[in-house]
């Protein structure tokens, strides 16, 4: 081999394509440098009254402002949580508990995150009724089959807006419309984690009661995040103590990563529509290309970040996600949070995808760090390793 063709080699090793942001972000260096700070020079406990106490205190005030202005809301409607998880779980868990004597009828679809799931399950078992509704084949709700659904006893309706394996967009709007109108006494609680910063969300414009969000999604630090729950509404605390956050989530605040959340909120939607067009085309240059692949078609629903493509011939496509890996292409085979407990995406179920496609389908996700040099490369490695992996299939 001559020093022309061993050159783009060379530069393969150097590069790196990391498309799995529905997984995880990176932190932003302003983000990180003001953990930095609280971390080290404003450590003090929100609780105390001295003044490295109320520094602190101040902080997650400062958070409440930013988080509420992006969506339209009072700063007091949201309370800091561990992440995405305990903010579906305290959504779910408290305003059934609060709610059981209006009724115990609960309303989702098949494709929920398993945050969202496993508590509706834990639901059933104490006696509540839920209703799993289904999908179409773009992962979209029906609103007549919401409807008809909808009961004097349904106490709340739970829906994600984006779906973190497709990228499926839920008419929210219109789902909070159709609730109002049906039983006003209903709560809606909306899985915005995928949505939140990739969104437009107005709460109120769409009848959202309850609303969850992941910080690691929008480039603050893992294990943080919030639940906007409007004023009023009833919801039951999971942790109980010292009484912190108007007795909603005892323990003492996260501050670090509470201002953290705060800022990359802020900076999110500074900017918003130019940062979604760039996310956007990334995504669509990288659909465009790897269409072009034999044995490949995708899924991927409206959402700005998220792209789910199958490959055909392809056993199982864990084995693709590794042999990317290994050139420096990251992404997912699925839900990051359900690699623990591996099992084949009730959600490409749900949308009836083709059965010897379930096993084969990657996701790949986007975030305004992601450049077309990146999506170029990610199909150009995808393009070398598939006819490898394809002709160790048995026939």
């Amino acid at each position: 081999m001559d020093r022309g063709q061993a050159q783009p080699d060379e530069k393969e090793k150097d590069m790196e394509a990391y498309l799995d942001n529905a997984a995880t972000t990176k932190v932003s260096r302003e983000v990180r440098d003001l953990v930095d700070t609280v971390m080290e020079t404003d450590y003090g406990n929100p609780s105390s009254k001295h003044q490295k106490g109320v520094t602190a205190a101040c902080y997650i005030k400062t958070a409440q402002e930013q988080i509420a202005k992006t969506l339209k809301v009072e700063p007091k409607e949201i309370i800091f949580t561990s992440g995405g998880t305990e903010a579906n779980n305290l959504a779910l868990l408290g305003a059934a508990f609060a709610n059981q004597r209006k009724g115990k009828h609960i309303i989702s679809t098949r494709i929920e995150h398993a945050s969202v799931y496993n508590p509706l399950l834990l639901l059933q078992e104490l006696g509540y009724e839920i209703t799993f509704l289904d999908v179409d084949a773009k992962g979209i709700l029906d609103l007549e089959a919401l409807e008809r659904a909808i009961r004097t006893d349904t106490i709340l309706v739970s829906v994600m807006m984006v779906n973190n394996e497709i990228g499926a967009v839920e008419p929210i709007e219109a789902i909070g419309d159709m609730i109002r109108k049906r039983n006003p006494d209903t709560l809606f609680h909306v899985d915005a984690i995928q949505a939140y910063g990739k969104m437009r969300i107005s709460p109120k414009r769409s009848h959202i009661d309850l609303m969850s969000v992941s910080g690691h999604k929008i480039h603050a630090p893992k294990g943080s995040g919030c639940l906007y729950i409007r004023d009023k509404v009833k919801v039951k605390p999971l942790l109980y103590g010292g009484g912190q956050q108007k007795d909603m989530r005892s323990g003492t605040e996260n501050v670090p990563a509470i201002a953290g959340l705060g800022l990359a909120a802020k900076q999110i939607y500074t900017d918003w529509e130019k940062k979604i067009a760039g996310m956007r085309h990334v995504k669509e240059v990288f659909l465009q290309e790897v269409m072009k692949l034999d044995g490949v078609t995708e899924h991927s629903g409206d959402a700005p970040h998220i792209a789910s493509v199958s490959f055909r011939g392809i056993e199982k496509g864990e084995v693709l996600l590794h042999a990317l890996e290994a050139k420096g292409v990251y992404c997912s085979s699925g839900s990051a949070c359900s690699s623990n407990h591996p099992a084949i995406s009730g959600t490409l179920k749900a949308i009836g995808l083709d059965e010897s496609l379930l096993e084969s389908t990657l996701r790949f996700s986007f975030s305004v760090d992601s450049t077309v040099e990146e999506a170029e490369y990610a199909v150009h490695v995808i393009a070398e390793e598939l006819p490898r992996l394809r002709s160790f299939v048995k026939r």
